[in-house]
């Protein structure tokens, strides 16, 4: 545990080695990486590498109660995996109840020696990692959350690389600042770690160059703005201004919310300064200069959104081929959003006509299990602990970006969806509106899969797969379903495993 002050409250948190945010790794393309966590907190612990391609290794994967059994106060655990066919940028963080609000830190996969990556050699790297702070303590937000059937509290404020920046009262000491040379290139390390929200960012007077997303190369493109939703990465190139310039730059993010959730509005500001070439310090700066802001889009600027991931593609070369699947084996339909259930007797609860909300697909809300569902499927003692019964679509089909159903009850189970190895699957996720659209991030644990669509309304299988691009989708292991819209993935079941 670890004492830090943010806003001007000082709060014991849980940390890797004392550092907040976490410890940067860093390994190459066919490393094979070891990593010994020691649990030496009250909290049980596991960590989860976002992104990693987990080849015959997903007993390291890391979700507590998925592919493991959590790390008890006082023991320890020994991470153990290679990377295979990756590059760029991914993150690590702890993957039980809401402790990766303070417990993450960013994953840096160089190229094999001797191999450049495909873009222009920058000057530096920086890393640009977002998050949210809570003044209070996160594990009592989510647990009175839970016990109510109401939304969390919403964070106090976000943060750049842990600093929640000048924007924020009593804060102004606490702001990250890049400081940048004239006329040189830096490759931004972007990460959403902040735990529910989507967020924009945007450098005051200067553009973004996209060359990677979650660890694969894209092709470039140039933006002044970014979306980025939790657990995405972004690499950018930012070419500084090539003399230096009076004024200093505000680097700035605020949340995407396109539903009737309650969010954090707030603004995080970083700064982006320029060391004076002529003064005779190496770090000499004016802190009278004029800050310029960025122009970013509303909170609830969809279209915005909508047209920057319509710009992700993937190179699709030689080199760098996209191995989309061009048939499916196997195709799956799963509605995403909130419903209710019931409130226990004798309690109060804040969800809807009081019932407690509760998230779920194809009206299935998942319950942890108590053992590791790929200890009792490799044990061959899964009965009690899982059923393999999950359904590939809705069981009670209905209007889900119109009218909603009368009855918005949920199911509860420990569900698994059984696909054998080599399976080509289509999966289509569709968001619904039975209390207001939102968008929904989702990520698939050790696989990356290929976006080939994306919409708005209901997902028509008669139509809308013509649209599909099967050429040069983006791929990637965190994607956005659309408020109100769908968005349609494929990948190939590479390995025997549970996810």
């Amino acid at each position: 545990m670890t004492n830090v002050t943010r806003l001007c409250q000082t709060k014991s948190i849980v940390t890797v080695n004392g550092e907040f945010p976490g410890p940067k790794i860093v390994a190459r393309e066919g490393d094979r990486v070891v990593i010994t966590v020691v649990n030496h907190v009250p909290n049980n612990i596991s960590l989860h590498w976002h992104g990693i391609r987990q080849l015959r290794s997903a007993w390291v994967d890391g979700p507590a109660y998925i592919t493991q059994c959590p790390i008890q106060t006082g023991q320890s655990y020994v991470y153990n995996f290679t990377i295979v066919g990756q590059r760029g940028t991914l993150w690590w963080h702890a993957h039980i109840s809401w402790l990766r609000a303070t417990l993450y830190g960013p994953i840096i996969i160089l190229p094999k020696l001797g191999v450049p990556n495909p873009f222009t050699k920058p000057y530096e790297e920086v890393p640009i990692i977002f998050g949210e702070w809570w003044n209070g303590d996160t594990e009592m937000v989510i647990k009175q959350a839970l016990e109510s059937g109401g939304g969390p509290n919403v964070s106090d404020a976000y943060t750049i690389n842990g600093l929640p920046g000048p924007l924020y009262n009593c804060s102004a000491k606490e702001t990250f600042k890049l400081i940048a040379k004239p006329g040189k290139t830096y490759l931004l390390r972007i990460i959403n770690a902040a735990l529910n929200d989507e967020l924009f960012f945007s450098i005051a007077n200067h553009s973004l160059t996209i060359v990677e997303v979650d660890a694969v190369y894209v092709k470039p493109f140039e933006t002044n703005t970014i979306t980025i939703t939790p657990g995405q990465t972004t690499n950018a190139l930012l070419t500084t201004q090539s003399k230096y310039p009076n004024p200093s730059f505000s680097m700035e993010a605020t949340v995407y919310n396109a539903g009737k959730a309650t969010c954090d509005a707030t603004t995080v500001a970083g700064i982006l300064e320029y060391e004076n070439p002529e003064s005779l310090s190496t770090f000499s700066f004016d802190k009278n200069l004029p800050l310029f802001r960025p122009t970013l889009p509303a909170t609830n600027d969809t279209s915005f959104v909508t047209n920057f991931t319509k710009e992700l593609k993937s190179l699709a070369n030689a080199q760098f081929p996209a191995n989309v699947p061009q048939t499916v084996d196997r195709h799956l339909f799963f509605t995403t959003g909130l419903g209710t259930k019931p409130c226990p007797q004798n309690h109060t609860c804040l969800g809807p006509n009081g019932t407690k909300l509760a998230s779920s697909i194809n009206n299935v809300s998942f319950v942890m299990p108590s053992t590791a569902i790929l200890q009792s499927h490799y044990s061959g003692k899964s009965r009690g602990v899982y059923t393999p019964n999950f359904p590939s679509v809705p069981l009670m089909p209905f209007n889900y970006t119109g009218t909603p159903p009368n009855n918005t009850m949920v199911t509860e189970g420990t569900r698994v969806l059984v696909l054998p190895f080599n399976t080509s699957v289509e999966l289509v996720m569709q968001d619904t509106s039975i209390f207001s659209v939102e968008s929904h991030p989702l990520h698939l644990h050790g696989y990356n899969f290929f976006v080939v669509g994306q919409g708005f309304g209901n997902y028509n299988s008669a139509k809308d797969p013509a649209q599909f691009n099967l050429v040069d989708p983006v791929e990637r292991n965190t994607v956005e379903v659309p408020p109100g819209g769908w968005v349609a993935v494929r990948f190939l079941v590479e390995r025997n495993t549970i996810e």
